[in-house]
């Protein structure tokens, strides 16, 4: 193995600085890290080798964010539960199938899997979008009652976990992000500590799961799993720690404009080129980048004038994010009772 390489200096600040994001905002492991480590070129770009060494690096750190969770008895383990049933067989079967699609042809492999990333990536961002205005008709509405025990609905929670679990195992994004969203619509009631707890708690055996069917189809490069771990860990740690001092909505909104320019820019290197050619990649990122800082705050305010409530203002996207909490309710009376 060569650990001492420009390549592995590289991994390791990667890691290290998507490790911070995680532990301050608690999304974008998988949907940051592996788009980044294809564009920094390492592993050859491979998206196959990548993907196996991001799962093996978050098996590792979600098991010490979930640990913390669990002895503060955050978590839900019988939703939880419910979520592992039905994530982790998909995510042990999910790489087998693409395997299988892409006939053992590498390229093709290649191509297929920076395809579904890139979709994935597109779908994170919208589930950020779509929980946001979820918690915007809440506070319109007056919101749920605060629910730390809600009746578990077993067959849906079993599919949201399939469908995490299958998305997880191929592109190795979805578990903070996909599953997230769902849960809150399913379990409106259910606090944001008991939320992510419960998230962290079933992503440890998914992911796991995910990287042990990956590494036996693709092997495990651990001049990338070993950087990435010396450098996510201290990371996600740092992260933690500082998140009640760093203000997380506008590092939030960066990550899905991020998100959003990684899955158009993933798409076109895999050859999907709607507008221009493959040339012209960098322009079409650019503008997607510029039409999101621009554009979507219009549209957010024009959705907002929809829902009753002025343009700009209270409840800010701060507020929302912050929803659903025990102690919300008091961030929702208030713009309900304004408008």
């Amino acid at each position: 193995m060569d650990l001492f390489t420009t390549t592995a200096l590289a991994t390791v600040l990667a890691g290290f600085f998507v490790g911070i994001v995680v532990g301050l905002t608690g999304m974008g492991g998988g949907a940051l890290m592996t788009p980044a480590l294809i564009f920094l070129g390492v592993g050859s770009g491979n998206a196959a080798t990548i993907v196996t060494a991001d799962l093996t690096a978050a098996a590792v750190y979600k098991t010490g964010g979930a640990a913390m969770h669990y002895r503060e008895g955050s978590p839900n383990l019988r939703l939880a539960g419910w979520l592992i049933l039905g994530s982790v067989p998909m995510a042990f079967l999910g790489p087998w199938l693409v395997h299988h699609f892409a006939n053992g042809d590498s390229d093709q492999l290649d191509t297929t899997l920076k395809t579904m990333i890139g979709i994935a990536l597109l779908f994170a961002a919208s589930t950020y979008a779509l929980r946001l205005y979820v918690n915007l008709r809440r506070v319109r509405r007056g919101g749920p009652p605060a629910d730390p025990d809600p009746k578990i609905r077993p067959l849906p929670t079993f599919l949201v976990g399939a469908l995490g679990g299958l998305l997880v195992g191929i592109t190795s994004v979805g578990s903070g992000s996909v599953i997230m969203i769902a849960l809150l619509m399913l379990y409106p009631g259910l606090s944001a500590v008991k939320l992510v707890g419960t998230d962290l708690t079933q992503a440890v055996p998914l992911v796991l799961a995910a990287a042990i069917s990956n590494i036996a189809i693709n092997g495990l490069e651990w001049e990338i799993a070993i950087p990435l771990i010396v450098g996510s860990v201290p990371g996600t740690l740092i992260g933690a720690r500082i998140a009640p001092r760093v203000p997380q909505s506008f590092i939030r909104r960066g990550i899905v404009v991020v998100l959003t320019m990684s899955g158009v820019a993933l798409l076109y290197k895999a050859g999907w080129t709607p507008i221009g050619d493959s040339d012209s990649s960098p322009y079409v990122v650019a503008a997607v980048g510029i039409a999101m800082i621009v554009l979507v705050p219009l549209i957010w305010g024009l959705i907002r004038k929809q829902e009753g409530m002025p343009m700009f203002g209270s409840p800010t996207i701060a507020e929302l994010e912050k929803l659903p909490l025990d102690k919300g309710n008091r961030a929702n009376k208030k713009p309900a009772a304004r408008s």
